[in-house]
């Protein structure tokens, strides 16, 4: 084109304040992805549509760009500071880099707006501002002609809110366009809406959300609706505007909204164009009497006509009237099925339960569906996925636990008393590395104390430290059905990254292998200490947990007996006696065990009074039992002549001290008895004679009660804390030989159990609670899950290759630990329903709070204290890429194993369940040859051994559900292969359940697993881990991922056709 030199050399010239933008920016040219040149730093002025680029700021423009039929791209990391600027005419692309982030985007916000079509852009925003201005002012001036009393009174803007139900959206609606223009007759328009918003006393508008691309249609049915939360400032006088953009090419749709104001229009891109837009105002559609309104689309001018918009207002609950025939027709080649957005919780167990849910559930987003039946119907389904308090709350708990618990074990191990000088150096070193332990854990849960961010850890943070007990994206996924012709009906699923350590990492294996090893290394650790095996340390944890609660219990009872005696009351004595008994024959029980005895001499040989023939060997007695035949113990004993005051080991010492106990009990009770019955007798020849002597004679008696069972009850309490003493330092010793055989990996393995168990627990607890809350009206449930326990069914996507095996190794272990962990339901005395954990390492309880209405609802035996068992299991089908390599080259026998366990564990329920449950108990489970056939079908399908069945976790899965079981499922970060399994799985009961139109079963699937439809959310952002994106077609790599969970054969097709392209790329 021509153009006057001097001209633009004078305007490249003039002073700063002249130019729209100036700065540095590092200039190229590019071709594809390369660049032709190292980018050179050049002062770059901005006028116009007109770029100078220049040397330097004084020096004269050595190039001059026009911006027009031109567009740009930008890079959607945080750390990316650069643009492309693509041109229509096929020059090579400029690429243009900025010192910073924001200067960066400064510059495409501004070279964007720079063509006429950014202009044309900001007329057509001005007139619509004007337009809604006009429409403003007709209000404004009513107002002026209201008299001044009534003006005064109005003071600030009084608005007429929407009256909805508690906890609903305020308001819903869905769209349809029909008889949209095109700029050309055979152009086939692919259109969107934009909502927007604009407030009735700020008078500015803000983008809402947008419905999804309807492709090939002028009559669009938009099947993507919109909706606002209960805590929305939306109004009867609040005025929406849609805006029908047509997108030429989806691919090129680069632009990002995300930097630009929330009351500045995107700016035009080669992508879409621009079609019409209209307004409506929110009371309009509410007061309707057909709740429909049908408006005009215009352009932006407010002159053509391109076509009719309906707004339908949308309520959960109510059935839509009439057929779908019309829709099945016209909207076949369609996408997606009615999406809302929504961030409200939803009480659909009803409204009572919503306090003590919402202190579980948080920042839930809703989507709502409708989809025909197979009948013509439409069926409504919403769809919620919610973040929950837990995953924070539950970690903090159990690492305040594991402090407490390593504090006491410290001390136990300092309270062993005098040790020979072998031992006491390895108490030494066991104490010292338990410190730095137990200050790891106080740093971790200071810094989890700290934390006020996102209520979940999203993958981009699994391996961060301060984080790593906390679970990977632990949601709710609930799908609400609402049928025509059937009963409501709930699906939850709790999606949860695989617990594992992930930040230690992989290298040598998960816990089920190194475990393995470990305790294999601690078998051969030679003469240094004795080896104990698991079992036995399993049980010196719980002696010694077992005397912490009941010593202060009995000691507590045994202070009423004697207060109950003092006031001469019979009544009392009786419960206190029958509370003391309870106790402490629990207490003499909780010692029955060889491990004491044997435990008592090997500590005798720790002393420095006494010294070993030879380092201590393996002593297999029929005495200790069978439980100890794998113990060793010191072989014989010598006494020091140095030490004269030691003497031989007495072993039936112990059995003396420890029968004390429980003669010092019985002698309690005999005394009792007999004060109880020269009571009765004493009352009985008193009250028919003087009534004031039977009075003095009380007075007298009650003194010699008290008197005659103090010395008794002094001799049970010095009897239990003899027995405590030598109990507590030889099950101390016992820990002792666990931790010194195996130092430093000992403590390590035993962080990573902790890690893995809390992340397993954190989503246990808040299955349990979600299970509860919905199944608090089925008393048929309620039955089953104090008289069988609750199942918990894990479905595991790993595969078992690489890290990942680590990761399924890990997951493994802390499922299966989940096993001794109960729960108990006990009411609410304060607004905190948040469950509070006790216990020690493997023997949580887990109590869950109610509030008094729902408590009132529990069967006798829960609300009594009952303690609710767990059932948990894993079910892994590998089904990404590595699996393939794993099941060709390498090795499945993990999952194998894993998956055999987890059945026979099933079976052991599902036994429990039918000899337990009555037949009419539950009455659609009554079909027991159904569960029969699936449990048959199950081990039929781990027996075939076959190459990524996905039978297995289709079949788990349904017998869980039929077995009112919590259904989870997990993946490495719960996210892609999560999500297609999930979504899978809604669509498969719909189908399977409610009569899914077969023709639409596609078409849900796709609209359950679409990000166009987000709601609120940019398009341009990752709702998981908050960072930008690029703007990419998102279903790119969703449709060979789902593929995967219908078929084995089509993964490896496409392996094959990936590995091609790859060669191809870089060959």
């Amino acid at each position: 084109m021509r153009f006057n030199a001097k001209d633009l050399a004078s305007l490249a010239r003039r002073p700063s304040g002249c130019f729209d933008k100036e700065g540095k920016l590092k200039i190229c040219r590019v071709v594809g992805d390369e660049k032709l040149i190292e980018p050179r730093e050049r002062w770059c002025r901005l006028k116009g549509n007109l770029l100078f680029l220049m040397k330097n700021k004084s020096s004269e423009a050595s190039e001059v760009l026009i911006l027009e039929r031109c567009w740009i791209v930008e890079f959607r990391s945080k750390t990316d500071v650069s643009i492309v600027l693509k041109f229509q005419s096929g020059e090579p692309d400029l690429y243009l880099e900025a010192a910073s982030k924001p200067d960066c985007e400064s510059w495409a916000v501004a070279l964007g707006q720079a063509n006429s079509e950014g202009l044309q852009n900001k007329i057509q925003q001005l007139r619509r501002l004007i337009m809604e201005i006009k429409e403003e002012r007709s209000s404004d001036e009513a107002r002026q002609f209201l008299p001044s009393s009534q003006v005064d009174s109005l003071g600030e803007p009084q608005f007429t809110s929407i009256q909805r139900i508690a906890n609903e959206p305020k308001l819903e609606f869905s769209l349809a366009c029909k008889d949209l223009a095109a700029a050309t007759r055979d152009r086939k328009l692919n259109t969107f809406i934009q909502i927007s918003v604009v407030h009735p006393a700020e008078h500015i508008l803000t983008r809402y959300s947008s419905t999804e691309i309807v492709e090939g249609t002028r009559d669009p049915l938009f099947l993507t609706g919109v909706t606002f939360p209960p805590e929305y400032p939306i109004y009867e006088e609040t005025k929406i505007k849609l805006t029908v953009y047509d997108v030429k090419d989806k691919s090129q749709d680069t632009v990002r909204t995300g930097v630009l104001p929330d009351h500045k229009e995107p700016r035009a891109d080669v992508g879409r164009s621009f079609l019409g837009c209209t307004t409506f105002r929110v009371g309009d559609l509410v007061k309707s009497k057909e709740q429909q309104l049908t408006l005009t689309l215009r352009t932006s001018d407010g002159g053509r006509t391109v076509g009719t918009i309906e707004v339908n207002l949308v309520k959960m609950g109510e059935l839509e009237d009439g057929e779908t025939d019309h829709v099945t027709t016209d909207a076949q080649d369609q996408k997606c099925a009615l999406v809302r957005e929504c961030t409200a919780t939803e009480g659909i167990s009803g409204k009572d339960n919503l306090p003590s849910l919402n202190a579980v559930l948080k920042n839930p987003i809703c989507k709502l569906y409708r989809f025909p039946t197979s009948d013509n119907k439409w069926m409504r389904i919403r769809e919620q996925m919610a973040e929950t308090t837990l995953s924070f709350h539950v970690p903090k708990e159990l690492i305040n636990l594991h402090i407490k618990e390593d504090m006491r074990r410290n001390q136990e191990l300092k309270d062993l008393g005098e040790l020979a000088p072998h031992w006491d150096n390895m108490r030494r070193s066991v104490i010292a590395h338990c410190d730095q332990m137990l200050s790891m854990y106080q740093d971790t849960l200071a810094e989890l104390g700290k934390h006020a961010g996102s209520s979940f850890k999203s993958s981009c943070s699994k391996g961060e430290k301060t984080l790593e007990f906390i679970p990977i994206n632990l949601h709710l996924q609930r799908m609400h059905v609402h049928s025509p012709r059937l009963k409501d009906a709930l699906y939850d699923v709790i999606t949860v990254g695989a617990p594992a350590a992930h930040f230690q990492g992989f290298k040598n294996g998960g816990l089920r292998k190194l475990l393995s090893k470990f305790e294999a290394e601690r078998r051969n650790a030679g003469y240094q200490c004795i080896y104990y095996s698991p079992e036995n340390t399993a049980k010196a944890k719980e002696v010694l947990s077992n005397i912490n609660h009941l010593q202060p219990l009995i000691s507590s009872h045994a202070d009423l007996l004697l207060n109950s005696a003092s006031q001469h009351s019979p009544d009392s004595l009786k419960n206190s006696l029958k509370m003391l008994s309870e106790k402490t024959e629990l207490f003499v029980h909780a010692f029955k065990d060889q491990l004491v005895r044997s435990a008592l001499l090997a500590l005798y040989t720790a002393r420095p009074g006494c010294v070993l023939k030879q380092p201590a060997v393996p002593r297999n007695s029929a005495e200790e039992g069978g439980d100890l035949q794998h113990q060793d113990h010191p072989s014989q004993i010598k006494r020091q002549d140095s030490i004269p005051h030691h003497s031989e080991y007495d072993e039936e010492e112990w059995d003396r001290v420890w029968a004390n106990v429980g003669k010092s009990l019985n002698c309690v009770i005999a005394m009792v008895d007999r004060l109880l019955e020269k009571d009765n007798i004493s009352n009985i020849k008193e009250g028919e004679n003087d009534p004031s002597a039977a009075d003095c004679k009380v007075l007298h008696t009650g003194g010699d009660w008290y008197e005659q069972l103090y010395p008794l009850v002094i001799t049970l309490k010095d009897c239990m804390g003899e027995v405590v003493t030598r109990a507590k330092q030889s099950m101390a010793f016992v820990l002792l030989q666990e931790l010194a055989c195996g130092l430093p990996q000992c403590l390590m393995l035993t962080l990573r159990r902790d890690i893995v168990f809390s992340q397993a627990l954190a989503g246990l607890v808040c299955g349990f609670i979600i299970k509860l809350h919905t199944g608090l009206h089925d008393q048929g449930f309620l039955q089953q899950l104090h008289t069988v326990g609750l199942l918990v069914q894990y479905e595991g996507l790993l595969s078992t290759y690489s890290e990942e095996a680590g990761m399924l190794e890990d997951m493994a272990v802390g499922i299966s630990d989940l096993q001794k962990v109960m729960f108990k339901v006990i009411e609410a005395k304060s607004e905190d329903f948040l469950p509070v954990i006790t216990g020690r390492r493997e023997h949580y309880v887990i109590e869950v709070q109610l509030p008094a209405k729902m408590f009132e609802l529990l069967p006798q035996e829960i609300k009594q204290g009952k303690l609710l068992r767990m059932y948990p299991v894993l079910f892994n089908v590998g089904i990404n890429e590595q699996q393939t390599l794993a099941e060709r080259f390498g090795d499945t026998t993990l999952q194998e194993n894993i998956n055999q366990e987890s059945l026979e564990l099933l079976k052991e329920y599902y036994k429990l369940f039918t000899e337990k449950m009555p037949p009419d108990c539950l009455p659609h489970f009554q079909e027991q040859n159904d569960l029969k056939g699936l449990l048959e079908n199950l081990h039929q399908n781990i027996q075939a051994k076959k190459r990524k069945n996905v039978e297995i976790v289709w079949l788990a899965a349904m017998i869980c559900r039929k077995l009112n079981g919590v259904r989870f499922t997990c993946c490495k970060s719960a996210k892609d292969r999560t999500s297609m399994s999930v979504t899978l799985e809604q669509c498969s009961i719909l189908r399977d359940e409610h009569q899914l139109h077969k023709d639409f079963f596609i078409r849900a699937l796709d609209c359950m697993r679409s990000r166009q439809t987000q709601g609120a959310l940019n398009e341009s952002d990752d709702p998981e881990t908050g960072c930008l994106t690029d703007n990419k077609p998102t279903s790119r790599h969703f449709y060979p991922v789902a593929l995967l969970l219908v078929s084995s054969h089509l993964l490896v097709v496409w392996l094959i056709l990936s590995l091609a392209l790859l060669l191809a790329k870089y060959q």
